[in-house]
């Protein structure tokens, strides 16, 4: 599916994400990773430089913080209430990161970039949760800041 495509079947209300990122507190990211090339470090360090409690998760046995913040290993691992998981992961694991979402009182799915699935979402939904797929929650906090400039020359 072209990603044009992804956009227009994932469109979501610019309020209903702003909504989303003004209500949560507390994040668990599945798939960070301590590795500063990836894409999944930079979303932890925006979000939680600009105020959420951010809660790595990465299966890595040797891998016990990411930026001075401790990792755990599996969602259930984690001792305090989630507002919400982002998953960095393949689509393909994203109904069963639901399933667990779901298991510990989530509030919010939120799939990063490329990482959606229809059935997951409606899982998701039938439990109460919030759903935001295809979409990156770092991008999404500074859309309202963001205006183009078209008047430069190229």
């Amino acid at each position: 599916m072209p990603a044009n495509a992804l956009d227009e079947l994932y469109d979501y209300d610019a309020k209903y994400l702003a909504d989303i990122l003004k209500s949560v507190k507390t994040i668990a990211m599945i798939g960070a990773s301590a590795d500063k090339t990836k894409f999944s470090y930079g979303v932890l360090r925006v979000l939680h430089e600009t105020g959420y409690d951010m809660m790595p998760v990465n299966p890595n046995p040797n891998l016990s913080e990411i930026r001075g913040i401790k990792v755990f290993h599996s969602l259930e691992e984690i001792d305090r209430p989630v507002d919400m998981v982002e998953v960095f992961r393949p689509k393909e694991e994203l109904y069963g990161i639901t399933e667990q979402a779901i298991a510990i009182g989530a509030k919010v799915l939120w799939g990063q970039i490329g990482v959606y699935d229809d059935a997951a979402a409606k899982l998701a939904e039938d439990a109460g949760l919030q759903v935001v797929m295809n979409r990156c929650p770092k991008i999404e906090l500074f859309r309202p800041f963001w205006k183009p400039r078209l008047d430069l020359a190229i």
